[in-house]
């Protein structure tokens, strides 16, 4: 054989495909030659590919059709011929070990979560740690929502809290600020070392806590029907999934909580003014602690006294003596604040005089703030861009075009006995020249024992008496002794009251007005009409040359919303809180659901008293 020529080696067999993905080597062209280290026994997922560090012999020119022979030795002064493939040896297939004893994350804490909710929609009471309890019904909501992600965590993410449950949970924290108790909101994170349960645990109250605070801020704190039967308005509670996936999706979780409080201006004024109170009589705590002690009467001696007299503006003395200057100031004191004169200084008159509660002159509480605050709630979110508002303890109607007043009126609401009910609902036409009929309850109260009386009173009075087997039915035709007058607005309701004129235009010069037997009396009943008629064509003008021509309907083309409320507490215009007659004594039924005392304070069992609403 000659010194050029070449050496040709035998195709080796191919590879597997498994050993071809696993070499990587095997890719490129080689020269000279490779070390393949085939993985021992013992560590059957690893496979090892190193190049050898010996200098790599040129390859020669193929002859043809000679068979191989081994190849040649090296000559050092032979020029570089071309490289030629040399395919890699068989290997064995190479099986990758994994360990299965090790679910991965995500699978340990939707298991977690799983026991936990099971544990929740079974009963709060079952989870090892506080959670905000919510009915039945919400409690289910809440698991079901869960299983429509694969019980996969709301607020944490790889195993850290998110930046929406840091935004929740600082929401949360200023619930006292819009007059929720914050303990009925249980949630907060786990430490940095929790395992999955605690995890689990932590994202389930936070979910509660979030749903539950949605939800109270929509009023289900109270069921308003529990309070009277005439209290009816269509709260719009939020269900759990809904504020889950809208916290969950929203830029600013915390933001999107607060959503749900009330964003009318009346609730947000009184927001702002129970914070003004909060902080003054946070300022008197100490002041108030200073003049706490038992009565003092004419000839007692207390270290209080230096202190009373300077907070009557009296001058100084030297000695501690509860003497007749004193009690005279007292008195004064106790007569300017509408309380019985007794000179005595006692608990009563040492919160008066320190501030801890009102004199029934301002007649303000923190109690009687709250208890506005909630009945807000009540309220629909979006009132209506053109609605009516009838405050039923200020005597007033006021119509709003897109968040002004454009009119305003007295109005005559029920007596205490027959008290005007309290919800929303949407006016859809009025009547001129109405008849009315005779509810069923006058009749049997007023009607027939009048007849009995005057066996001549229907007709004297203009009635018609319609006898239908045992019935009594009771009509007044349309005319100027109609006492629903010559005009009515027509919401249709459960309670079959509505708005409208009257023959007894003298009671509106009354400064309480409580005299119905349950509808809303109003005193320009044309002029309202013309607001809410006139772009439709029918102003004062044309609906008073109505009068005495018929029974007349005429239907909105828009439905109009008209909310009768009830508001006690409310800020003026010039800042200053007014406070109203309690006309129904709904102020204190709130209070006492909600589990506060009139200056606001919460009594211990209020927690229990608030969760015991949320029950089925």
């Amino acid at each position: 054989m000659t010194a050029g020529a070449a050496t040709q080696h035998p195709a080796a067999a191919p590879a597997p495909a498994a050993a071809e993905n696993s070499v990587a080597a095997s890719e490129k062209p080689s020269v000279g030659a490779a070390d393949v280290v085939v993985p021992l026994p013992d560590e059957p997922s690893t496979l090892i590919v190193e190049e050898a560090a010996a200098p790599a012999a040129p390859a020669q020119p193929k002859a043809a059709e000679k068979p191989a022979e081994p190849a040649a030795p090296a000559v050092a002064a032979a020029p570089a011929s071309p490289a030629v493939d040399i395919p890699p040896p068989d290997l064995p297939p190479v099986t990758v070990v994994i360990d299965a004893s090790k679910p991965d994350l995500s699978t340990v804490e939707a298991d977690a979560l799983r026991a936990t909710l099971k544990a929740y929609a079974e009963g709060a009471a079952k989870v090892g740690k506080p959670v905000a309890r919510l009915p039945k019904k919400e409690r289910e909501a809440l698991a079901a929502f869960y299983a429509g992600r694969d019980d996969k965590p709301v607020w944490f993410a790889d195993g850290q809290p998110t930046a929406a449950a840091k935004a929740v949970l600082a929401q949360i924290a200023t619930a006292e600020d819009d007059a929720l108790d914050p303990a009925s909101y249980p949630a907060a994170l786990p430490a940095a070392d929790a395992g999955p349960a605690d995890r689990a645990e932590a994202d389930l109250s936070l979910s509660a806590a979030a749903v539950a605070y949605a939800r109270d801020a929509r009023g289900a704190r109270i069921e308003p029907s529990r309070l009277s039967n005439l209290i009816t308005p269509d709260l719009a509670l939020p269900e759990p999934a809904e504020v889950l996936a809208a916290l969950a999706q929203a830029a600013d979780a915390g933001k999107a909580l607060a959503a749900y409080q009330p964003p009318h201006p009346g609730y947000l004024a009184l927001k702002a003014k129970l914070h003004e109170m909060r902080e003054s009589t946070g300022a008197l705590h100490q002041q108030r602690d200073e003049f706490e002690g038992p009565p003092l009467r004419y000839g007692s001696t207390d270290p209080r006294v230096p202190l009373i007299r300077a907070k009557l503006s009296l001058d100084p003395k030297p000695d501690q003596a509860y003497d007749d200057e004193l009690i005279a100031a007292v008195k004064a004191f106790q007569r300017a604040r509408r309380v019985r004169a007794t000179g005595i200084f006692d608990q009563h008159t040492a919160d008066l005089l320190t501030g801890r509660i009102r004199s029934s002159s301002s007649n303000v509480s923190m109690g009687d703030v709250i208890a506005n605050m909630e009945r807000w709630r009540w309220l629909p979110q979006d009132l209506g861009e053109r609605h009516i508002e009838v405050n039923l303890p200020e005597y007033t109607l006021r119509l709003y075009e897109n968040g002004q007043v454009v009119h305003r009126t007295r109005v005559v609401v029920g007596k205490a006995t027959s008290p005007t009910p309290i919800f929303s609902h949407m006016m859809e036409y009025v009547i001129v020249n109405p008849s009315w009929y005779v509810p069923p309850s006058i009749i049997k109260n007023e009607f027939l024992p009048k007849m009995a009386q005057d066996p001549n009173y229907a007709a004297r009075q203009g009635y018609e008496v319609i006898r239908k087997g045992n019935r009594i039915f009771v009509r007044q035709p349309p005319g100027e002794r109609n006492a629903l007058g010559f005009i009515k607005f027509m919401f249709p309701n459960q309670h079959a009251v509505y708005l409208h004129d009257t023959p007894s235009r003298g009671l509106f010069a009354n400064e309480k007005r409580a005299f119905s037997h349950g509808c809303v009396r109003v005193e320009n009943p044309f002029r309202l009409a013309d607001f809410v008629l006139g772009d439709q064509g029918y102003d004062e003008k044309r609906l008073r040359g109505l009068i005495g021509k018929g029974e007349r309907t005429i239907r909105f083309k828009h439905t109009l919303p008209i909310h009768l409320t009830y508001f006690t507490v409310s800020v003026d215009e010039t800042g200053r809180l007014v406070r109203r007659e309690d006309l129904y004594g709904y102020d204190g039924r709130v209070r006492t659901a909600l589990g506060l005392a009139s200056d606001g304070r919460r009594f211990a069992h209020a927690a229990e008293a608030t969760q015991a609403q949320r029950q089925p």
